[in-house]
């Protein structure tokens, strides 16, 4: 490898190992999408680049190059060097990356063996690391066989897969459990990080040798992150793993899960008055959100049901009352709708168990 450039050869690695990236894009492309190990330390301000751009399809590469001069110069120029210096010191093998590896990645690695460093830029920049990743999830299906481990509501699919490294948990990297109860705390990643992050994962997966890949069964969206369609139909066409678990565990996974993890998450964030008063909303805007599947009058009764449960647990500091509307939004809405679901993947299912029989069945799979 060159002292100045990192070839499209390294990305595999690159990725792999997640090696640290300093991004010099613009702060609103980086927020569009960027990789795992990256940070944005930017060459240019969204406006600074906004006038460079305008000026390049105006006047030509040379004004614009004089502009972003003009516009980066001085003590505004040297804060950034500073910024650059500050992160390389703590990342002192740290590669540059730029839109496509192109002018902004080859000025910044001037401005920083000016101050004394040598810094590689990445061949192709941000824009071809970025098809190859596409690549790398569109080819995924072919590697190894695939499993989807379906099961009802509550089955603990998640619990299980990540005990499992033949296992990709699609719902870790969506950051949402799949369902109008399934939000975290903390904000979904952009449609493309959610991409670039599936597709490291999958990289990861490879690197493993596994015999087999297994995802979670899901829906194309898993909140407002869609699966990306070529993997979703390969998806649809795999052979099913079913995991069997019994009620009473669903009732209490699914009570740890929406109710004391999510009213636990907010108190930490929030404290406990508006902590308590964000879970109870996260409650109502969860049945709200399933209003027209479960009708009207079905609705008024879970928020009724979850009021009187969320005055319970105020009071008494109990949460036992919220297993009357698990159990209820379990008989009613989730289990009918997934038996509809497995009832249409009936002829893929290869295997039916509880949580110690699907992991024999997978180590002796392995085996074969």
């Amino acid at each position: 490898m060159s002292k100045h450039l990192v070839p499209k050869s390294a990305y595999k690695e690159i990725m792999l190992s997640e090696h640290p990236i300093m991004d010099v894009r613009a702060p609103i492309e980086f927020n569009k999408g960027a990789f795992p190990s990256s940070t944005n330390l930017p060459l240019m301000q969204d406006g600074e680049r906004q006038k460079v751009g305008t000026c390049y399809k105006d006047r030509g590469q040379a004004a614009a190059i004089e502009l972003g001069h003009s516009l980066v110069r001085g003590k505004i120029k040297q804060r950034r060097v500073d910024a650059w210096l500050e992160y390389l010191e703590q990342n002192p093998d740290a590669y540059l990356c730029c839109f496509r590896g192109g002018l902004r990645s080859q000025l910044s690695q001037q401005w920083l063996k000016d101050a004394g460093l040598s810094v590689p830029y990445i061949e192709g920049g941000y824009k071809a690391m970025r098809q190859y990743l596409i690549d790398v999830i569109d080819d995924a299906p072919n590697q190894k066989p695939t499993f989807i481990l379906s099961g009802i509501t509550g089955s603990g699919k998640t619990d299980f897969l990540v005990k499992r490294t033949e296992a990709v948990d699609l719902e870790g990297i969506a950051h949402h459990r799949g369902s109008s109860f399934g939000r975290y705390h903390e904000p979904q990643p952009s449609q493309i990080n959610f991409e670039n992050r599936l597709a490291v994962e999958l990289l990861k997966h490879q690197d493993r040798h596994q015999s087999c890949l297994v995802l979670e069964d899901e829906s194309f969206l898993i909140g407002r992150s869609a699966i990306p369609k070529t993997f979703y139909t390969a998806m649809q066409s795999a052979q099913v793993l079913v995991l069997d678990e019994s009620d009473e565990n669903r009732h209490n996974r699914l009570l740890e899960e929406y109710v004391h993890k999510m009213h636990s998450g907010y108190v930490e964030r929030l404290g406990e008055e508006a902590g308590f008063i964000a879970f109870s909303e996260y409650l109502s805007q969860s049945i709200t959100g399933i209003k027209k599947r479960l009708g009207g009058q079905l609705h008024d009764e879970f928020q009724s049901i979850i009021t009187h449960a969320l005055n319970v647990q105020q009071q008494r500091n109990s949460t036992e009352a919220h297993l009357e509307w698990i159990t209820l939004l379990l008989s009613k809405y989730y289990d009918p709708m997934y038996q509809f679901q497995l009832d249409k993947k009936q002829s893929r299912v290869v295997f039916k168990g509880n949580h110690q029989a699907m992991h024999e069945w997978l180590d002796d799979y392995a085996t074969k």
